[in-house]
């Protein structure tokens, strides 16, 4: 009955795009639903880009099939490699996903799930992800 939460977020930590999948799950394999879910500009004049230049991602990732998801939607690739790259070094970047994650913890009710159907439990997360978006946006980036 677990689920993970998989979370697309732009440079200053908000959430752009949420999935669910199931604990037994690797976490390689939503990957292509998590870029084909971002979501457009609106606007903009021209042809506005909706999907981000790189997306930085941690070990998990570290498969063939990613990096050519990424390079498909033009989106250059910085995933760590397993077994050559150090974890400090991809610090630098994934902690903004990291306290994302802590911000929609911070919620207690997210943090262990109670609810026994998904449908609850995904309301309450994008409630959480929309209070994130309102406190950015009243505080400023």
């Amino acid at each position: 009955m677990g689920c993970k939460r998989h979370l697309l977020t732009d440079g200053n930590g908000v959430p752009l795009v949420v999935l669910f999948s199931g604990a037994n799950m690797h976490d390689s394999v939503p990957l292509t639903a998590l870029l084909e879910a971002i979501p457009k500009l609106q606007g903009t004049r021209g042809r506005p880009r909706h999907r981000p230049n790189k997306l930085h991602a941690d070990k998990a990732y570290d498969y063939e099939r990613c990096r050519e998801a990424c390079v498909v939607r033009g989106i250059s690739p910085r995933i760590a490699r397993r077994g050559k790259d150090s974890s400090t070094r991809l610090g630098r970047h994934r902690w903004v996903v990291e306290r994302t994650f802590a911000w929609l913890n911070h919620a207690k009710r997210l943090a262990v799930r109670y609810e026994r159907r998904l449908d609850i439990y995904c309301a309450f997360t994008l409630l959480r992800c929309a209070m994130i978006c309102f406190k950015k946006l009243m505080l400023g980036f």
